[in-house]
């Protein structure tokens, strides 16, 4: 067994809200932000969920994440491109990343969960047969680089100013920061020859095995032989559910066996998705117990120890003290024993 080296630790929250009173959660997935930066991680990143009880708009919840945080990444984890429009949403993001001073991290995904209910009610026209894949994405992270629209005498009028056209407010360093979810080798191929980073969690596709870290291993392996040559510094971060019990009671602790226990059974063998096109799903195990046991855990596991970036993957439908418990564990007993370190010494004398 390796020893994983951690030098970048950051959180993923589903950013959970109530039917009947969203604000109190939405509050609280910013409180988090918050409590995450001050412990000192690197990184607080939101999903993003349509037709759920979750943030439906990324770029609307890292600008306010952005006014209630100073250091901390602020990242998404994915948005499904098939629902956005490329210029629209690349002006919002842009400008989210002016107002928290370029903090913003952003990933992508293909794909369009909830099709049959939501893409008429996106699209005119049949949108099946649009072009809602990787081609979209590029079209989104050209628009970032800030290309001017037209030839090279066309302007625009405003009022105070006469100004060449393109994608405004610009921010070059913003298209260095776009991520893609990648669970399959094609997808990883893609976006290691588009210049994105990459993001790998607890879920891949089962591609010639039916073991979920040789999968993950060669889907690393493959976006790294797929890099080009000035790509060396390109960022891959990978996501785990971990659950420690140490600083819980043992109300919490029973609550936290039972959910693990919930899901355990799609990590046995691999699971056929119908949503996704009858594609091959492999799951991870959640890594759940003691600091102790965790850390063996993750020790054992080949893929920790292949990057340097770790995401903790919080729960679905968990309360916001459980989240808390959760971040303080792994950053106090988890995390340095990794190798981690918190951002500044300031901000590890402020925690304890």
């Amino acid at each position: 067994m390796s020893t994983p080296t951690i030098t970048s630790l950051a959180l993923l929250t589903p950013g959970n809200f109530a039917d009947d009173d969203p604000y109190t959660g939405l509050e609280e997935t910013l409180q988090l932000f918050e409590y995450g930066e001050r412990l000192g991680f690197d990184g607080a990143w939101v999903r993003q969920r349509h037709l759920e009880h979750g943030v439906g708009s990324a770029a609307v919840f890292l600008a306010a994440a952005g006014q209630r945080t100073q250091r901390i990444e602020l990242g998404t984890a994915v948005i499904p491109i098939g629902y956005e429009s490329p210029f629209r949403l690349a002006e919002d993001l842009a400008l989210a990343d002016i107002l928290s001073r370029g903090r913003l991290q952003v990933g992508f995904s293909t794909g369009m969960p909830h099709a049959d209910l939501l893409g008429d009610l996106v699209y005119d026209g049949d949108w099946r047969s649009f072009d809602l894949s990787y081609g979209r994405i590029a079209r989104l992270v050209d628009h970032l680089r800030g290309d001017y629209l037209g030839g090279p005498d066309t302007v625009i009028h405003s009022p105070g100013n006469v100004q060449r056209p393109r994608l405004q407010p610009h921010n070059p360093g913003l298209v260095e920061r776009i991520w893609y979810g990648g669970g399959s080798l094609r997808s990883a191929r893609w976006a290691a020859e588009n210049g994105l980073n990459l993001l790998s969690g607890n879920i891949v596709s089962g591609e010639d095995t039916d073991d979920f870290t040789t999968a993950q291993l060669n889907l690393l392996s493959e976006y790294r032989r797929s890099l080009g040559p000035d790509r060396t510094a390109a960022r891959v971060a990978l996501g785990r559910v971990i659950v420690p019990f140490d600083s819980a009671d043992a109300a919490t602790r029973a609550r936290y066996r039972d959910y693990a226990a919930s899901r355990h059974e799609r990590t046995l063998k691999p699971q056929t998705i119908a949503a996704l096109g009858g594609k091959r799903i492999l799951f991870a195990p959640d890594v759940i117990g003691t600091a102790e046991q965790i850390l063996e855990q993750l020790a054992a596991d080949p893929v920790i120890a292949q990057v340097s970036e770790l995401r903790l993957e919080l729960p679905y439908e968990f309360h916001r003290e459980e989240y808390e418990q959760i971040l303080h564990d792994v950053r106090h007993l988890i995390a340095p024993e990794l190798g981690w370190n918190p951002a500044s010494p300031a901000l590890q004398e402020a925690a304890r």
